[in-house]
């Protein structure tokens, strides 16, 4: 009875280390996080105004607002998920639903995978291969969203099909049970209980597309372009590379520090604020299927 207790109580023990260093680990992460967030927030504060927000860039960047580039990286996130959000779903369904286990669902994975964790600059050069040279489209807001939906796939088709696995079979079976058809089964039944955590890719790929510089580098983003565009084959400024360019090769760096800052924290918030909003959405479609 005593070897029991010694043996429950280092169990305990060992639990207890673990959980501690779990505890430990992401407190040290919350905390790295928190204190980038203050970095920014204190530095970028400053500089926030109606008239940064809503205002050109004068001066060579070193005055005026950031209007173009909010405007430019909301029509590359627009663009970008209405392309990749419903081929990502679609391709999520035919992949858990229709396509039967074997050799090629094993090598569609896989690919995805892989596709997953290309270098955000493969796809930058290949969208300007395609995109800008191959079917003329030139540096654009077409151009720009099709590379940037190119990237987000892979994250919102393993989403998708994880999410679509998370449901019991016995909804499909029921349904089926019932009369209705493969299609109607995962149309009426299937798709309302996984769309809740259909969205999390959708937030994941808003979260990435927003900030990247690379793709939008070679297929769209302008350096200095003080007006809005007027349709999908116009280039635009976007926050990612207005960033870069103002932090490495303005015209003043120090003079466009504080604006620097000041477009870093406008990027936070509107990642941030994409996020809330998809939750709300997200926590309104789980009620809905509890109810």
């Amino acid at each position: 009875m005593d070897k029991a207790h010694k043996i429950i109580r280092q169990k305990k023990v060992s639990q207890g280390i673990a959980f501690s260093i779990f505890g430990i680990i992401t407190s040290i992460v919350v905390l790295i996080l928190c204190g980038i967030l203050y970095f920014i927030f204190v530095r970028g504060w400053p500089a926030m105004s109606w008239k940064f927000l809503t205002s050109m860039p004068t001066n060579g960047m070193t005055d005026g607002g950031i209007y173009p580039a909010i405007i430019g990286t909301f029509c590359l996130i627009g663009g970008s998920m209405l392309f990749a959000f419903p081929i990502g779903v679609l391709s999520g369904i035919y992949l858990n639903e229709y396509l039967l286990d074997g050799k090629l669902k094993s090598f569609i994975n896989m690919m995805t995978n892989n596709l997953a964790g290309v270098p955000s600059i493969v796809f930058g050069l290949f969208g300007m291969a395609l995109f800008v040279n191959k079917l003329k489209f030139g540096d654009s807001i077409l151009a720009g969203s099709l590379t940037l939906g190119l990237l987000a796939l892979p994250v919102i088709i393993r989403t998708t099909e994880e999410a679509l696995k998370s449901v019991d079979d016995a909804y499909r079976i029921a349904s089926l049970a019932l009369g209705a058809s493969k299609l109607q089964t995962v149309r009426k039944v299937v798709l309302p209980i996984a769309f809740p955590n259909i969205l999390t890719g959708l937030i994941l790929s808003v979260g990435r597309v927003s900030g990247e510089t690379a793709p939008i580098l070679f297929t769209v983003a302008a350096y200095f372009l003080p007006r809005l565009p007027h349709s999908i084959y116009d280039q635009v400024m976007a926050l990612p590379y207005h960033l870069y360019v103002i932090c490495t090769s303005g015209t003043d760096i120090v003079a466009s520090r504080k604006m620097a800052y000041g477009t870093a924290l406008v990027l936070i918030l509107i990642v941030l604020i994409s996020n809330i909003l998809a939750g709300i959405v997200r926590s309104y479609f789980t009620r809905k299927n509890k109810i």
